[in-house]
């Protein structure tokens, strides 16, 4: 078994006093930069999936597989990806990932076989996904604890402006500039930029060789199988309406039952990829079931007024955009702002979680009056709730958790929280998915039911098309909704787990 201490820390790792050099600076900014270009890289992928299938000539079910193809590859980099940066060195492991990024980015756009494509979109999501854990990583060993709240700050913008500024990039490659080869080239200046960074910045180290006869190989084979099939899964479970499909129901019985066989070997084994154990402490269980169900929660701000907009107003991406922007550009000041505040002696960071969770719940409950009379004005309230309460609840969060670990255990645990975090996006995807999908197929029946109660009464009834096209527009809006509301209660559900964690006191600075 591993050494990993499993009780509950009294207090916070001790400051430290050194400040970052330039160098180290800019080699930080780096690993952000490359962390934030693997966030756009993923989800404007997805955005501009439409446009990168009229090109190859793909069916919707094909093209599908391009998008679960990359989260596949990015699930299954990031518990690996830490023990991989300490072992060849960050520098040397950042720049390899940062290079195959690139250099599949450039030849994309001239593939013309699909399965080939889906092959390097897959290797792309692994050398992309490895990126973010080591943003994490890096924060928590080198950041001084005068600043640490702003590199989780820096950290917590992966899954608060990332995919909401996507919406925006997405449309200025596709409207704007009428070219949907960006969609896969825009990664590529900001690679260049990361890896002079890091180059510059971060020091060179040997590898260390040693540590490949410690691996848990056996534990990542079992590893990488599980999160793969659990992957295709869930990305792939409401197009084939999940268990109906055996497909999806072999995926899900053989990948859970893997991972739980992975754990348990990482769990005894000497020098495991990731500490399962940690999560015996309270605030990182409890801290872990908030992250990923916020997640889920946060696809109210993002997935649900896409769809709305682009499917019964016949919104563009580009006129999409101010919606993400809304509760993107804030996340440059506001997750700073929020930093500052869980430095102050007399803040609970547990009332700051709960009160950003609040402003979550109220912008979803703002979104459940929808009706097919709204345009992207309508959603200004909505939106403007999600810029305050995320940044509230996400630094909160990590800060709560980060707080329980020594600095040396924060490549395990970048590992962990890492994989919750891209399972609560895929998880969110699939649950909004499905309760779309389910509340509009019962809206459905229940207003052609009416029509066809009132029909005879109506002097001058639409005709069959007609009729269906209206049904279809109306159940749609009352079946987002409806996942507005759900999200809205799920949000307040998690304000009692977020104040049954322990409480953290502010950094001691002196």
């Amino acid at each position: 078994m591993s050494s990993a201490v499993v009780s509950e820390p009294a207090k916070a790792p001790a400051a430290s006093g050194s400040l970052l050099s330039k160098q180290a600076l800019a080699g930080l900014s780096g690993i952000f930069i490359a962390a934030m270009m693997s966030g756009l890289n993923n989800r404007v992928g997805s955005l501009g999936l439409a446009d990168v299938r009229g090109v190859m000539g793909a069916s919707l079910d094909d093209g599908s597989w391009l998008t679960t193809a990359y989260a596949m590859g990015e699930l299954i980099a990031m518990p690996f990806a830490a023990w991989f940066a300490i072992t060849f060195s960050v520098r040397r492991f950042h720049l390899s990932m940062v290079t195959v990024c690139a250099l599949i980015a450039a030849i994309l756009p001239f593939i013309q076989n699909l399965d080939l494509l889906v092959t390097l979109r897959f290797v792309q999501g692994v050398s992309s996904g490895a990126l973010i854990p080591i943003l994490m990583m890096a924060a928590l060993k080198f950041l001084p604890l005068s600043i640490r709240l702003h590199g989780l700050a820096l950290y917590a913008m992966t899954a608060t402006f990332a995919p909401n500024l996507a919406v925006w990039i997405t449309g200025f490659w596709t409207d704007g500039l009428s070219d949907w080869r960006w969609i896969y080239w825009q990664i590529i200046p900001m690679c260049f930029i990361a890896g002079a960074l890091v180059a510059w910045g971060l020091p060179k180290e040997h590898v260390k060789y040693q540590r490949f006869s410690q691996g848990n190989w056996f534990g990542m084979t079992l590893g990488v199988i599980a999160l793969s099939l659990i992957a295709l899964a869930l990305d792939q479970g409401v197009r084939l309406d999940w268990f109906n499909s055996p497909l999806i129901s072999c995926s899900l019985l053989v990948g859970v039952t893997l991972l739980a066989a992975y754990l348990f070997t990482e769990y005894k084994h000497k020098s495991p990829f990731i500490e399962p154990i940690l999560l015996a402490r309270r605030n990182l269980f409890i801290g872990s079931l908030i992250l990923t169900f916020l997640l889920v929660v946060l696809m109210s701000g993002s997935m649900l007024p896409a769809s709305y907009l682009g499917a019964v107003q016949d919104y563009r991406a580009m006129q999409i955009a101010p919606i993400g922007l809304m509760v993107a550009l804030p996340q440059l000041i506001l997750g700073s702002v929020v930093a500052l505040l869980l430095y102050q002696k007399w803040i609970d960071a547990r009332v700051v979680l709960s009160i950003g969770l609040v402003f979550i719940a109220l912008a979803c409950f703002s979104g459940s009056q929808i009706t097919s009379l709204w345009n992207r004005d309508q959603f200004i309230v909505a939106q403007s709730l999600h810029a305050i309460g995320q940044p509230m609840a996400v630094v909160s969060i990590l800060f709560l958790m980060t707080s329980v670990l020594d600095p040396s255990e924060g490549p395990y645990f970048s590992g962990v929280i890492n994989t919750f975090r891209v399972f609560g996006s895929m998880i969110g995807g699939a649950v909004v998915g499905q309760l779309v999908t389910l509340r509009s197929r019962f809206h459905s029946e229940m207003l052609l039911d009416h029509a066809g109660q009132v029909g005879s009464a109506i002097p001058d009834p639409l005709s069959a098309s007609s009729l269906g096209g209206v049904v279809a527009q109306q159940s749609l809006v009352l079946s987002i909704a409806d996942a507005y509301l759900v999200l809205g209660v799920l949000a307040l559900l998690l304000i009692p787990l977020a104040l049954l964690m322990t409480y953290v006191p502010a950094p001691n600075l002196k």
